[in-house]
């Protein structure tokens, strides 16, 4: 028996947010590209993972968490071990991957990059960007996970030049930010605005005062969106905070905050069909 039998009689696919430009962009070519930010909604998780939770790294009952991830590759017209995930560890380093992993093969690195029909690729986030990559006409697509870590570190650009290296072009890629952490919940110290000028002294500019006196609020969806148009891809943000919105995302800060034992983690795939 399949471990996840005993969720059979509540099954419902979920239903992510899309970019509607990366989707009619995916139109009319060879492969036909899918994507979909996924939230919290059609999960059989209970408790604090109450929903799609499909974070393997959390301590949430492991049948649910399979099956979760089941749905969403079933959402890609895919099957479950063709959905790709790496081990993230907030790093600027890319796979790339032309079949897929096993669950214990996952390799460290915050971004997966495939030019292979009918693998689905995600990301893993509570908080952090999510960014979905793809050139439709090259066939050629990108999943990269860009916290302020990532993002600062050059996960993104490696993630573009991982692509290009698979006959992508950036003048021809799309970019889409998911579900993040806003400006407006993203309350950070002296400390770590002192490292973020030290990157680069124009980095302050994503910063504002909070209420908090010597505290600042970041801008991680302007930063993210920035250094891809910078890199020269064309970006966007779906505009949707995870902290604010409960019911539909999961939060690492919200979290915090409460003083709970673990979290959630959503999924933000994309897949080449053949």
């Amino acid at each position: 028996m399949r471990q996840y039998d005993r969720y059979a009689a509540a099954m419902t696919l979920p239903v992510p947010l899309s970019c509607d430009v990366l989707a009619r962009a995916a139109q009319g070519h060879a492969h036909p590209i899918l994507h979909g930010f996924f939230t919290r909604k059609g999960g059989v998780s209970q408790g604090i993972y109450k929903g799609l939770n499909v974070g393997l790294g959390s301590n949430d009952d492991r049948a649910a968490i399979l099956e979760n991830r089941r749905r969403v590759a079933a959402f890609l017209g895919s099957r479950g071990d063709e959905l790709v995930t790496v081990h993230q560890v907030h790093s600027p380093d890319v796979a790339v991957v032309t079949a897929p992993i096993g669950e214990n093969e996952r390799p460290q690195a915050d971004a997966v990059v495939t030019a292979t029909p009918d693998i689905a690729i995600g990301i893993l986030t509570a908080d952090c960007g999510p960014v979905l990559f793809a050139d439709p006409s090259a066939g050629v697509i990108g999943a990269a996970h860009a916290g302020w870590k990532g993002a600062t570190t050059g996960v993104l650009e490696n993630t573009i030049l991982a692509m290009e290296k698979l006959g992508a072009n950036r003048a021809d890629m799309i970019a889409t930010l998911g579900p993040v952490i806003s400006q407006e919940n993203y309350e950070v110290g002296p400390e770590f605005v002192e490292r973020l000028q030290a990157i680069h002294p124009d980095n302050r500019k994503y910063c504002k005062p909070a209420e908090r006196e010597g505290h600042m609020l970041f801008d991680l969806p302007g930063y993210i969106t920035d250094r891809l148009e910078k890199a020269g891809v064309n970006a966007r943000w779906t505009g949707h905070c995870t902290y604010a919105d409960e019911d539909s995302f999961f939060s690492y800060r919200r979290k915090t905050h409460r003083g709970e034992t673990d979290y959630g983690r959503q999924i933000s795939a994309i897949i080449l069909r053949s």
